[in-house]
């Protein structure tokens, strides 16, 4: 009889919400750059935006400016004439049709390429139209929904007549069936999807609406800090509270929820506190990953910090709790998504003058002091009352990378492989693929592919220029993208399982921190014994 251990179970349970939420995730990261546009063109633009009233040409671009067809001294005419009863034509700007059509349709199309390529991607736009249509509300997480759907049931329909097209006829069958699909799930979006979409959007709100009614807001720090740390970040921010939050910013001009994770102020706190009473390298790494934190925004640093010290966990789901009571007490929040979580983004995200211009500022900048501040104080505590045990340990940091692996059911195959050009496995489906041919390709994957990941990639990019390898292709990639031509595949230990599912004939190393971590340097001396053995 078959058994299956409870850590394998607890393993599988951990990867498969990390796959969902990465899938979540992976719809709207790509798209950040079009949030940011649409909420620096509403902090510009609206009619109490900075250049609102300024000028026709503002007021055109905010949707709210009369204008005539004849050119701009016209439309300064018409805004001078309107209360004589004169009429002019009205521009729509650009604030609502960003918000209403491109956000969910680059959503869309996302998540149908995520599902079956460009193919899927164009039927995810075509359908998600209908549901925009059909609705009265920004339609962000009818677009999550909806894009998947079309994506697969494109993919689906392809297989019914794969490989039964006559040649020649492959285009007219391919385009014909994507149109009528698009067209059927359109007008299906309009009539019932859309709806549906509304009482949904209306039910989630609702819930908001009463948490902050009840003053009970700050409890969902119990659930976002730790889930952090299991790198759910994205996720819970860009998959669940980002579609909640714009709708509430184009009601109010802000919203509390684009806070609720991407505060930096508790990740700033844990690794203040590690820099003044952590021990060995958590203590020597934790300046430099302040830095990056806080002013870069990859909150990901932060994550083997508190792993390290499980108890820690505490001291962050008591910050962000703090940091959302701030803003819930004296009305903070941010126009537009903070990503990633820098304290710059955050700045600009909340100077909006639509959410409360400079009143505004100084309140979520409060919020993230103080939920910085209860988090330093407390995880201070914390270390101080480990700190004679930790230094008996002699370095608890390398201790609780050691339990980490031990926790996920496996030992550290990867270093295995990096000593011996070759991998072993000491658990059930811990094999790590042995390199049969020069290494060119390394890929850093995380979670986005985008924070973090990249910061690792230019690390050991610096690293191989020092070493005077300059011919080897360093990127860095989403999970859910490698595609298996990866010779070598690092990613944080956490995320490892689920990049062997995706690129299994990859050679993978597991780091606890993208910023320093010891694993390059071996990673760079193999290729370079590598290379000498072929010379």
């Amino acid at each position: 009889m078959t058994t299956t251990s409870p850590a394998a179970t607890t393993r599988s349970l951990r990867t498969g919400v990390q796959r969902f939420g990465t899938f979540l995730s992976g719809m709207i990261m790509p798209n950040i750059a079009a949030f940011i546009a649409w909420g620096f063109i509403t902090m510009l633009f609206i009619a109490v935006g900075w250049l609102g009233n300024w000028h026709p040409v503002s007021d055109i671009l905010g949707g709210f400016g009369n204008a005539d067809l004849i050119g701009w001294q016209g439309a300064m005419t018409a805004l001078a004439t309107t209360e004589d009863g004169t009429t002019f034509p009205q521009y729509v700007g650009l604030v609502g049709p960003m918000i209403t059509y491109l956000l969910p349709l680059l959503i869309a199309n996302t998540a149908g390429r995520m599902v079956y390529g460009e193919r899927g991607g164009v039927v995810a736009t075509i359908a998600t139209m209908g549901v925009i249509v059909g609705t009265n509300i920004p339609m962000f997480l009818g677009a999550m929904i909806m894009g998947p759907l079309a994506g697969w049931l494109t993919k689906k329909m392809d297989k019914i007549w794969e490989g039964k097209i006559k040649a020649g006829f492959e285009m007219l069958v391919n385009n014909f069936s994507a149109g009528i699909l698009g067209m059927l799930l359109a007008i299906a979006g309009f009539f019932a999807f859309g709806p549906i979409m509304i009482a949904i959007s209306s039910f989630l709100g609702g819930i908001v609406d009463w948490l902050v009614g009840h003053s009970l807001l700050p409890l969902l720090s119990i659930i976002v800090e730790p889930a952090k740390v299991l790198f759910l970040n994205n996720a819970i921010n860009h998959g669940v509270f980002t579609p909640l939050a714009l709708q509430q910013a184009e009601e109010t001009g802000k919203s509390i929820l684009f806070l609720i994770e991407a505060n930096p102020g508790p990740g700033i706190g844990l690794l203040l506190a590690f820099t003044f009473f952590g021990i060995g390298e958590a203590r020597a790494s934790a300046p430099g990953a302040a830095i990056i934190q806080f002013f870069g925004g990859i909150h990901e640093i932060y994550f083997p910090y508190a792993l390290s010290k499980p108890m820690t966990i505490l001291a962050l789901i008591a910050g962000g709790a703090t940091g959302v009571t701030t803003n819930m007490v004296l009305g903070g929040g941010l126009s537009f998504p903070a990503a990633p979580g820098s304290i710059i983004a955050v700045f600009f995200a909340a100077s909006n003058p639509a959410a409360g211009g400079v009143g505004n500022v100084l309140i979520v900048l409060l919020s993230v002091l103080l939920a910085a501040a209860v988090t330093f104080l407390l995880t201070a505590v914390i270390l101080r009352a480990s700190r004679k045990r930790d230094l008996e340990a002699e370095d608890n940091f390398g201790a609780a990378i050691a339990q980490t692996e031990a926790n996920k059911g496996k030992s550290s195959a990867a270093m295995d492989a990096l000593r011996g050009a070759t991998a072993s496995a000491t658990s059930e489906s811990s094999t790590t693929a042995t390199l049969t041919a020069p290494i060119s390709k390394i890929v850093f994957a995380c979670d986005a592919g985008m924070g973090s990941s990249a910061m690792g990639a230019s690390v050991l990019r610096n690293k191989f220029k020092k070493a005077g390898i300059e011919d080897l292709t360093i990127i860095n990639q989403a999970i859910a993208n490698l595609d298996g031509t990866a010779d070598v595949v690092i990613t944080q230990q956490q995320l490892t399982d689920r990049a062997k599912a995706q690129s299994p004939n990859s050679l993978h190393v597991s780091v606890d921190n993208f910023m320093n971590s010891p694993k390059y340097e071996e990673v760079v001396e193999m290729v370079q014994e590598q290379r000498a053995s072929d010379a």
